[in-house]
């Protein structure tokens, strides 16, 4: 008689892994949403008379860039209350690009300032997903990437300015730190700090992440060293610029200070909240509460240092000057750590769910952006 053999227990199959995401999908998602920013555009110009085209290329700082393409430094104007804006505000990559594509191209510096802008903005959106992916999978990479271009002042990636290719220096840089490539993110952190002053948040990022990274270790590699030393490198050879071109080590800071663009520790923001209608000055003070519960929500997250150090210096550098504050939020908006948190939720969902808040979301944005671009423009 045979001895019976116990059951075994019922084998449970195991959930299937989330669906992957590849770029492609990044880079297709984040473009829809900025070509169907340009449609709201072209049928709001249409509708209203107005050339949307020229407000992308030909007004606000875009002309500064443009000028500063085909004629180099040393243009400035003197306003009817004599502040003096001068174009050594501006830093220098961008409108050098500007010039060489012109140059290769049969276009002018202005459209080349478009291109420009287009094209860095994927390589934008290209290194967002590679973080999202490297930090909370492929599917929260492609969503981070399709939000940043939700945004809601995302118009101005589509406009000649310097936004779009300095946040995609930024991403890649903090990519390269995550990888450990740290002699490839100062080279681009260089690249960031001939682009714009914002810079200073990267260069602290990796600074810190260096820092942080040598007392773990106990050792200082030299790659960690070589750069760290490289970071700086380019925010301090334009500043050092201006300097000797002006005759005064700080030039450079008088000259944004002409601009009303001084650091002054948040004293112009608190102004402007109290001099608000209450019922304004309270939907602000609600949004500066948003802003602080993501930049809660990114800590408790726990995101990598170099993501959260930048993310945080980008919010405290935008906040901190006396600019006018309806820059404040273009300003923030490489920060696009901030928009981790919601991306990963969103990720979670069925794509049958996510991809209509994200259609909704753009074409909010979409609206919105039409509707400024054709009214006051960006700041």
């Amino acid at each position: 008689m045979s001895r019976a053999t116990p059951h075994a227990p019922p084998v449970t199959p195991a959930p299937p892994p989330p669906p992957s995401a590849p770029p492609w999908a990044a880079l297709a998602g984040y473009a829809a949403t900025r070509v169907l920013g340009l449609l709201a555009l072209t049928v709001a110009a249409a509708a209203t008379g107005k050339d949307g085209w020229h407000r992308l290329s030909g007004r606000w700082d875009a002309v500064w860039y443009t000028r500063i393409a085909e004629h180099g430094y040393g243009y400035q104007v003197t306003l009817p209350d004599g502040a003096v804006h001068a174009d050594l505000a501006f830093f220098p990559l961008f409108p050098a690009l500007e010039r060489a594509v012109s140059t290769v191209l049969p276009v002018d510096a202005a459209t080349a300032g478009l291109l420009l802008s287009w094209a860095a903005s994927l390589a934008a959106a290209w290194g967002m997903y590679a973080v999202g992916a490297h930090v909370a999978g492929p599917r929260a990479g492609v969503v981070l990437a399709v939000l940043w271009g939700v945004y809601p002042t995302a118009f101005v990636q589509s406009m000649a300015y310097t936004e779009t290719l300095f946040t995609a220096l930024a991403a890649w840089s903090v990519y390269a730190v995550l990888r450990g490539r740290w002699i490839t993110a100062g080279l681009l952190c260089v690249l960031a700090g001939l682009t714009r002053p914002t810079a200073a948040a990267l260069i602290a990022a990796i600074g810190i992440t260096a820092v942080v990274t040598v007392v773990r270790e106990r050792r200082l590699r030299a790659p960690v060293l070589l750069g760290t030393l490289l970071a700086p490198l380019g925010w301090l050879a334009y500043i050092v610029y201006v300097g000797v071109r002006q005759g005064s080590p700080t030039a450079y800071f008088d000259v944004q200070a002409a601009w009303g663009n001084s650091i002054d520790g948040g004293v112009a923001l608190a102004r402007f909240i109290a001099g608000l209608p209450w019922p304004a000055a309270l939907g602000l003070c609600a949004a500066l509460g948003l802003l602080a519960w993501l930049i809660v929500l990114c800590a408790r997250q726990r995101q990598p240092l170099p993501l959260l150090v930048y993310t945080v210096a980008v919010v405290v550098v935008s906040l901190v000057g006396a600019a006018y504050f309806g820059s404040r939020p273009r300003l923030m908006m490489p920060a696009f750590g901030l928009l981790l948190p919601p991306a990963v939720a969103l990720a979670r969902l069925r794509t049958r769910t996510a991809v209509p808040v994200l259609a909704a979301l753009a074409l909010a944005s979409a609206v919105y952006g039409a509707f400024t671009l054709l009214g006051s423009g960006p700041p």
